[in-house]
């Protein structure tokens, strides 16, 4: 039989077990958070903000490597991709030419 000493060891242990994992959890910051929600809106807004400049930055970036590449085949001269190409400027010009230039869809 487990003594009155050896049952509160184990409920220190398992208390220490729980607040380890609360704080693992972040389980203080929810609270904070739901219990000032203007804080939350603010962290959120920041975050939205921050994640829409990557968006932009980033696309921005990608683009310019696109065209940068692309500007670099055009150098190279490929017959496939320059017929390629003209075959699509000819289609498009076609279309416009037949639709008025309006867009059917």
């Amino acid at each position: 039989m487990i003594g009155k000493n050896g049952v509160l060891s184990i409920i220190n242990k398992k208390i220490d077990q729980i607040s380890l994992n609360m704080e693992k959890m972040k389980l203080v910051d929810y609270v904070y958070y739901i219990e000032h929600p203007r804080k939350m809106l603010f962290a959120n807004f920041i975050g939205g903000l921050a994640r829409g400049f990557g968006i932009a930055v980033g696309f921005t970036v990608l683009g310019a490597i696109g065209i940068y590449i692309l500007q670099m085949v055009v150098k190279w001269k490929l017959p496939l991709i320059g017929e390629f190409i003209s075959d699509i400027v000819e289609i498009v010009q076609n279309n416009m030419h037949r639709t008025g230039g309006r867009i059917d869809g």
